[in-house]
């Protein structure tokens, strides 16, 4: 006797069904049904979304995005910087040479207003600044020989020496002597500064449109020596005094130039190159870079020396120099009629009037007292038959509805033993009456249209049908 073949599990069987079902649901093709429903409210709130999807496209998209256009972002910018102007001190006049750093006029430059200078520095011993971490001192234990501070002005000899002035005593260095907080001296330089002018020259160019265009307009020789920079009358005279950008840039020029600050001027060059070359104009626009309201890190200012020789021996001045730094920032886009951009957005567009098509139907799946009705009628599922009683050209036709369905029994008896003996013993039964004429099968439910199966079932009809609603889709 043969053994028992083992029996599955349970759960491998059903892994099976699962993986098999979801194979046959993977080759399945979904078309959209088409249900016109009779809701002056649903019908209201789908062109209300479609209305405001078109208005984001047509005034938004194309109007002030100008996504019709192909962009180009960054131009190639060059700039050109020129300061001219005299001022003076307590003690001098200062003309351009010795206000501009660095004096080549490039596109960051700065303009010294406030300097705090240390005259006649050699090389020597001194006491340290007192600003300096455990510069003080009470004896020359309390000094460290050789000890070398990053933050501090030179090597320690381990004395303790007495400061500059005062009654404290701090440890000795080996440097640059006198340090900066012993003897400078404070000058102000900002008194005639707001009259200065600065020329910035700029050029732009797109590579990919191969436009150029810069900042100073062609004119007669002489123009920029006597124009400066109006809005109006004057955009093409890049000539701006320091007081205006200080001024533009919201700040108060005494105390920008007591302590230093940073003003951006910012040149943008937005163009429409469907235009004519001419609508292509530079916008200034003015700011203050650096964080005035932290008082860590606001403000601006560095040292430089100038050297010389006395008595054979080097001597140098020390200039700690506050000042206002100007940074010139170029950017800008150019835009051009494109048909690729133009195509790939209104395809967008018609894509996104489909919205309103979803946002409808989920209020008709979820909120519509007729929700069950509309859910029967939008999804349908057609099987094909496995064995084709005709070519495919008549199986597409049937599925486009281009012909009559074949006609289906309406029992599950073969119509050709209506009239055939059953069987031998039967034969003295009463005749049975004649068969009554049968309806024609009803088409399916993907076929026939919503109002005329409003009636009820037909003999034909699948279970379905039975699910709907006796009114049909009247109420929706």
């Amino acid at each position: 006797m043969a053994a028992a073949e083992p029996k599955a599990p349970a759960g491998a069987a059903t892994a099976r069904r699962l993986a098999r079902s979801c194979w046959s649901a993977f080759w399945d093709y979904e078309t959209p049904k088409v249900i016109v429903v009779k809701n002056r409210r649903l019908g209201v709130v789908y062109r209300l979304v479609q209305l405001l999807i078109l208005l984001y496209f047509v005034w938004y998209v194309f109007i002030v995005q100008k996504s019709y256009q192909d962009r180009e972002t960054g131009p190639e910018s060059s700039v050109i910087t020129k300061v001219k102007g005299i001022t003076s001190s307590e003690h001098k006049v200062w003309d351009v040479e010795e206000y501009v750093k660095p004096p080549e006029g490039g596109s960051v430059f700065s303009i010294i207003t406030r300097i705090e200078v240390t005259p006649s520095q050699t090389v020597g011993t001194c006491p340290e600044s007192v600003r300096v971490t455990n510069a003080t001192c009470g004896s020359d234990e309390d000094c460290v020989a050789g000890h070398l501070d990053m933050l501090g002005n030179g090597v320690r000899t381990g004395r303790c020496v007495p400061y500059y002035h005062g009654a404290f005593k701090t440890c000795e260095v080996s440097g640059w002597c006198p340090v900066e907080d012993g003897a400078s001296v404070s000058q102000f330089l900002g008194k005639m500064a707001p009259n200065f002018t600065i020329l910035i020259k700029n050029s732009i160019h797109y590579p990919k449109f191969q436009f150029s265009k810069g900042n100073i307009e062609n004119r007669e020789n002489g123009y920029l020596k006597r124009c400066t920079f109006d809005e109006v009358s004057h955009l093409y005279c890049p000539i701006f005094k320091l007081g205006f950008i200080v001024e533009q840039a919201g700040e108060n020029f005494t105390e920008l130039a007591h302590w230093g600050g940073v003003i951006g001027v910012i040149i943008t060059w937005d163009c429409d190159l469907d235009l004519p070359p001419s609508k292509c104009n530079p916008k200034y626009s003015f700011r203050r870079l650096d964080p005035k309201h932290i008082p860590a890190s606001s403000g601006y200012n560095f040292r430089f020396a100038k050297y010389y020789k006395v008595n054979g021996s080097t001597t140098r001045t020390l200039i700690k120099a506050y000042g206002i730094r100007i940074d010139v920032i170029v950017h800008g886009q150019a835009g051009k009629f494109s048909l690729i951009p133009t195509i790939i957005n209104l395809a967008t567009a018609l894509t996104s009037i489909g919205v309103g098509s979803f946002l409808c139907d989920w209020i008709l799946l979820t909120f519509m007292n007729k929700n069950k009705v509309y859910s029967h009628k939008k999804f349908d599922k057609v099987c094909t038959p496995r064995e084709s009683s005709g070519s495919w050209p008549v199986t597409l036709a049937l599925v486009l509805g281009q012909a009559p369905p074949p006609p289906c029994p309406c029992s599950k008896e073969d119509p050709g033993q209506a009239g055939r003996p059953q069987d031998e013993g039967r034969s003295q039964a009463p005749a049975s009456p004649p068969p009554q004429p049968r309806p024609p099968c009803d088409l399916p439910d993907q076929m026939v249209d919503a109002p005329e199966r409003g009636a009820g079932p037909g003999p034909c009809a699948s279970q379905d049908s039975t699910l709907t609603d006796p009114r049909g889709l009247a109420q929706l």
